[in-house]
């Protein structure tokens, strides 16, 4: 069976996407094949095209999508054809209208959850329960720094932390965005190319800092936002939207108040088939609660090199969904 799907030759720019006829192969005893019906677009898709996160090439990106089983291997006991299903943490590959996956990998997919909000939100969302939840469990008062908050991320961070009853402070770019992120679930905004980051932080927290300083951005922020955390505070780094973060020297995090530092990733946070579910299940019920989506662009998967485009100029708001054919 041949299927669509983009693939990557050599790292590089967004023409690099090439959408092509490539081979299935026949599902082994443990897996299913899946029909996509959404795909999730993500920031570390970009790390992989431009080999920040290098992987053997040729290869399919993507970590999101989903949509409904067509074909059930042997061995699986706890899936169907037919059922709705979406999956973030297994291999590379989603940028495709089907493909084969190991069953321990999916998330069933409730009926009151779409398969394009699954799509959008899955691998975000699941992000933002480990940040706030996990890597640093936030509670209700605490003062928290957002960076990129008008982001697919950050915007579901920031509607989570505000539920939590935490006091949000987000970087945006632009005033555009800054009114987004108020929408959902910003206390504060900082024009970051406008303003000083610390010195309006250290205004916003009575000279404190925060408690916790969540980035995304990397390279650009990392000094800055040292100085905007509170003694033996947080910060946490789980991306790398400007570049890679130079090496430091530990000290610093001494010098500048027995500050923690971690750079997670969402694989070891759900690492296993529990941890799986039980995210799933946090993100899902928020999601009843009263979460935003936020689908904000939909774009047909052959116009996979403008998508990638949007998100790289970070003139995107909320989440992106490529739609397969």
């Amino acid at each position: 069976m041949k299927t669509k799907a983009v693939c990557i030759k050599k790292t590089g720019g967004p023409e690099v996407l090439k959408l092509e006829n490539v081979e299935i192969n026949p599902i082994k005893p443990n897996e299913v094949l899946i029909k996509h019906e959404a795909i999730g677009l993500n920031f570390i898709d970009i790390y992989q095209r431009t080999g920040i996160n290098p992987l053997p090439l040729p290869f399919i990106p993507g970590l999101e999508g989903s949509g409904v089983i067509e074909e059930v291997g042997r061995d699986v006991l706890n899936f169907n054809i037919g059922d709705r299903i979406a999956y973030c943490t297994a291999s590379v590959g989603s940028y495709c209208e089907r493909r084969s996956l190991p069953a321990d990998k999916l998330v069933p997919l409730p009926e009151d959850i779409s398969s394009q909000d699954a799509a959008a939100v899955l691998l975000k969302g699941l992000t933002a329960e480990y940040l706030i939840h996990r890597a640093y469990k936030v509670h209700s008062g605490q003062k928290v720094l957002v960076h990129a908050a008008a982001g697919g991320v950050g915007t579901i961070l920031c509607q989570w932390l505000k539920k939590i009853g935490a006091i949000v402070i987000g970087t945006v770019s632009s005033s555009e965005k800054a009114s987004y992120a108020e929408k959902h679930g910003c206390d504060f905004t900082i024009l970051h190319k406008q303003e000083d980051l610390v010195s309006r932080v250290l205004e916003l927290t009575d000279g404190n800092g925060v408690s916790v300083v969540y980035d995304s951005i990397g390279k650009e922020t990392f000094n800055s936002s040292l100085d905007c955390i509170e003694k033996r505070g947080y910060f946490i780094s789980f991306g790398n939207a400007s570049g890679l973060v130079d090496p430091i020297n530990p000290m610093i995090l001494a010098k500048k108040g027995s500050l923690f530092f971690s750079r997670p990733s969402l694989m070891d946070y759900c690492s296993t088939k529990d941890e799986l579910l039980k995210s799933s299940e946090s993100l899902f019920k928020f999601i009843r609660d009263g979460l935003n989506v936020n689908i904000n662009n939909k774009i047909p998967l052959d116009e996979v090199e403008k998508a990638h485009k949007m998100l790289e100029s970070r003139s995107t708001k909320g989440s992106t969904i490529l739609i397969p054919s």
